[in-house]
């Protein structure tokens, strides 16, 4: 199959990494690291606007979900959103966050959860629906981690609706969020060493 004007769909890439790739997903993965540390600091002063009901704080969840979804979007090689979203969690733990260096064990199941949904599609598959479904996926791993260590007591209600906005959260900021910056990069000629130039 040949790469279509969008550039959304496509042959299946390469599976060697070329220096850009690396230097990409690096860079991508730092940027985000830092948004990460001030989106650490958001969610912890944020707190009390949501005591009458914490599990509404998971509406801004989804930017954690961000790089696994996105390194893939842009580079388009395997293990991009692993890569991308390890380098965004080691940054984040570099410059310091209350959760310690279990962000490292985070970021590498967020980013490699959407990397099972590019794959199961033979990484040819790059609009829209296959990057929400990407990022809804991702939003499992923080579902399961979070209820697990840090809100084992909630009541049912409490969890259900954590999970609901998690998983929605990051369908809507990393995955719809994710394809319309890929599309933004591409438009302003960012993306010219990959395949995503085309959007």
């Amino acid at each position: 199959m040949s790469t279509s004007p969008t550039g959304k769909t496509g042959v299946a890439p390469t599976v060697r990494w070329r220096t850009v790739d690396i230097l990409v997903a690096a860079v991508l993965g730092v940027a985000i690291g830092i948004v990460f540390w001030f989106w650490g600091i958001l969610w912890q002063s944020t707190g009390p606007l949501f005591v009458a009901f914490p599990p509404a704080q998971a509406v801004i969840y989804g930017v954690w979900l961000l790089p696994g979804v996105l390194g893939p979007l842009v580079i388009r090689k395997p293990l991009a959103g692993v890569l991308t979203s390890l380098a965004a969690g080691l940054v984040s733990a570099l410059l310091g966050t209350t959760w310690g260096l279990m962000v490292i064990l985070a970021a590498f199941l967020q980013g490699l959860l959407p990397e099972i949904v590019f794959a199961a599609g033979r990484y040819r598959h790059w609009g829209m629906g296959i990057a929400v479904l990407a990022a809804a996926v991702a939003g499992l791993s923080p579902v399961v981690m979070d209820l697990t260590l840090y809100y084992p007591t909630w009541p049912l209600l409490y969890k259900a609706v954590y999970a609901v906005l998690v998983i929605g959260s990051a369908a809507v900021i990393a995955g719809v969020g994710g394809r319309l910056l890929t599309s933004a990069l591409a438009r302003a000629g960012a993306l010219g060493p990959f395949p995503s130039a085309n959007g």
